[in-house]
């Protein structure tokens, strides 16, 4: 069931943005009067087709959905008829077809614009502000975060929820600079804390930028109590039963789950002692932690997931929500931040300070898809329109193939006063194509380099 939503969420989400990315350079097209042979979603062989309007456009969807292309009249591709010569897209002023090739990305950003907009107008359910213990031996720790405190703001800027925490935090570590955050607690005793965010790690954005930097959202208590056993896990071969409550491991009171976490993970390889109780009945199990490295740190994990109190944790949530017009302006900003914040991990990977180990390929995508689909519509929304952003930043990239290379082409012409020649074109194509398959081909070996290591 899961494999086939996660399926069905990533055949739209493709769908939904390479039709309104194609959509863009169509309608601008359309718009200065070229002529529109074909619209296509997907390249390769055509599974479907029709041909309608009075230019007797081609509609096709074809086999390989990674892409799609808007093929309009040309005469650099095809002989053009006398009468038709003014409708080819060669020859259109240069500003026409900077326009038309631009509004790809463009139709992109809007997407997302609209998006975030109804999100934020619809209200966006999130966690509360609220610190959990900080890890020990973090900078959060060495901070003097406490659990309880709630965070309001951050560098001066209020923070309405755990999301726009997480999203303020790292940008901030992204660029080194330090962060200023007000805080308060449960007393109502309002302080400031400092976090030097200098020695962020940029390796690893895979995993959970904030819990490497020791902040931890606050969740109730838990009991000890296992609700699931993940299968072929050290829990599930060891004899551990949904149910089974752990009172104690090597002689030591357990009390709530937190404590059962903190002993695994300091274990990792060696064998633990625990003492369940498993109805009316008492018994000792022995398990040996599988020891798990990420991000430079080892520990231990026995793949066990604990019972939750649905209440105590719709406690612990809060609805965001915007007037239309204050919407618009959030919707905007968050749409600006997440381009800039994609070209700055670009140009970071491009100068080594980030590692290509977070270049994601659609393996991952797909996997995202499927989650966020799984958590609901305000999720999978959210999903579709930080793809849609990225799918416009690397558009805009200057590679030849791409909308940003034939950009760069057109600049290049406004200058020089002529067109590049088709030698150039040629080469720029041929590096363009090298360049994208390589790419595509180490962000399919990082998809599955994740999913073999779990």
């Amino acid at each position: 069931m899961n494999f086939a939503i996660t399926v069905l969420a990533f055949v739209v989400a493709l769908g939904v943005l390479i039709v309104f990315h194609e959509f863009g350079h169509y309608l601008i097209a359309r718009l200065f009067g070229v002529k529109v042979l074909r619209f296509s979603i997907g390249f390769g062989r055509p599974l479907w087709r029709i041909r309608s309007g009075r230019d007797r456009t081609e509609w096709v969807i074809a086999a390989l959905p990674l892409g799609g292309y808007v093929k309009m009249l040309d005469e650099h591709e095809a002989p053009v008829a006398p009468e038709e010569a003014h409708r080819a897209f060669n020859r259109q002023r240069v500003w026409r077809r900077i326009a038309i090739v631009a509004a790809g990305p463009a139709a992109n950003f809007l997407l997302a614009i609209v998006f975030y907009w109804a999100l934020f107008v619809g209200g966006v359910q999130e966690a509360k502000p609220v610190v959990g213990t900080p890890d020990p031996g973090t900078v959060v720790q060495a901070s003097g975060f406490r659990r309880g405190e709630t965070i309001l703001k951050i560098n001066d800027e209020p923070m309405a929820s755990w999301q726009q925490v997480r999203w303020r935090l790292l940008q901030l570590a992204v660029e080194k600079r330090p962060a200023r955050v007000e805080v308060i607690d449960p007393q109502q005793r309002l302080t400031w804390r400092t976090l030097d965010l200098s020695g962020f790690d940029l390796e690893g954005f895979d995993s959970d930028p904030l819990a490497r930097l020791g902040l931890r959202l606050n969740l109730p208590d838990v009991a000890p109590v296992v609700d699931k056993i993940v299968p072929g896990s050290v829990a599930d071969v060891g004899g551990l039963r949904p149910g089974d409550r752990v009172v104690a491991i090597d002689g030591g009171e357990i009390r709530v789950w937190e404590d059962l976490v903190k002993a695994v993970r300091a274990r990792p390889g060696e064998f633990l002692k625990l003492g369940i109780v498993r109805g009316s009945e008492k018994i000792d199990i022995r398990l040996k932690p599988e020891a798990v490295q990420e991000n430079g740190a080892r520990f231990g994990r026995i793949g066990a997931l604990p019972r939750r109190d649905p209440q105590a944790m719709k406690d612990l949530v809060t609805t965001v929500r915007y007037s239309p017009a204050a919407a618009l302006g959030m919707a905007l900003e968050r749409t600006w931040e997440m381009s800039a914040f994609s070209l700055k991990m670009l140009g970071k990977m491009v100068v080594g300070q980030v590692s290509w180990k977070n270049l994601s390929g659609p393996v991952t995508i797909a996997d995202y898809a499927g989650q966020s689909a799984q958590l609901g519509i305000g999720a999978y929304i959210a999903f579709l329109a930080l793809i849609s952003i990225s799918l416009g930043v690397l558009n805009l990239l200057p590679i030849p193939l791409l909308d940003g290379g034939h950009l760069l082409y057109y600049l290049v012409e406004i200058f020089k006063g002529s067109p590049v020649s088709e030698r150039t074109m040629e080469l720029g194509q041929r590096l363009g194509l090298t360049l994208l398959l390589f790419l595509m081909a180490f962000a399919i070996y990082n998809d599955f380099n994740r999913l073999f290591a779990g």
